[in-house]
């Protein structure tokens, strides 16, 4: 796995101007720590989905009730359920730094949130040529807690998938997911192959594509 640098960057607030020398040394630090202590793991399962209203489907035995998640998948008749988490002890490593150097944990934040986008896009790459064997393409990930898809649904998603056993992965009683450097989503298999499928539907600014979702 690659570390993206402008992207810890854009995590740690810089509006795309370069770091300074201090802060370039810090974040190297705080991705030698962290690589010295993540466990990177993932999981996925490919079911229809069966729509059982205009903002309503069931993907395996999940049910969803989410118009803007209908809206994002509209057109797929087959989806993933994925999960990944970059393990307990990349929490532990921050949660020692909140204790003894705050400043220095917001750089290991920012590091380990970079590197789990970069690790789901990694991962991602199995259920695309699963989708790519059908003909098909992959839409965005759209994730529990974006827009109107209940966060809520964190537990019963970890299940569908048995990511508690298979991962490490579980939610709390409050639908935080433990560890927290962890994604769950919803992967669509689409016919259609525009290219926008591979960006990260939810950073993207574009206010005239068809399948904005907020």
């Amino acid at each position: 796995m690659e570390w993206n640098r402008k992207e810890i960057l854009r995590y740690l607030g810089s509006k795309g101007k370069p770091a300074d020398e201090p802060t370039q040394q810090k974040i190297e630090q705080a991705i030698q720590e962290l690589e010295n202590v993540m466990a990177p793991k993932a999981v996925f399962r490919t079911y229809p989905v069966e729509w059982l209203g205009e903002h309503h489907i069931r993907i395996g035995g999940l049910d969803i009730e989410s118009r803007q998640l209908c809206q994002h998948i509209s057109g797929c008749e087959q989806a993933s359920l994925f999960a990944a988490t970059l393990g307990a002890p990349t929490d532990l490593l921050i949660q020692r730094y909140l204790v003894l150097d705050m400043s220095h944990a917001v750089i290991l934040q920012a590091c380990a949130a970079a590197a789990i986008e970069e690790y789901c896009d990694l991962r991602q790459k199995e259920v695309e040529q699963e989708a790519a064997a059908g003909g098909l393409y992959l839409r965005p990930r759209y994730s529990p807690g974006y827009g109107d898809f209940p966060l809520t649904l964190q537990k019963p998603f970890l299940t569908q998938l048995d990511a508690p056993k298979r991962i490490g992965l579980t939610a709390t009683d409050s639908s935080i997911l433990a560890p927290s450097k962890s994604v769950t989503a919803v992967i669509g298999f689409t016919p259609d192959p525009t290219s926008c499928h591979v960006a990260r539907c939810m950073t993207c600014q574009a206010k005239n594509c068809p399948f904005r979702t907020a």
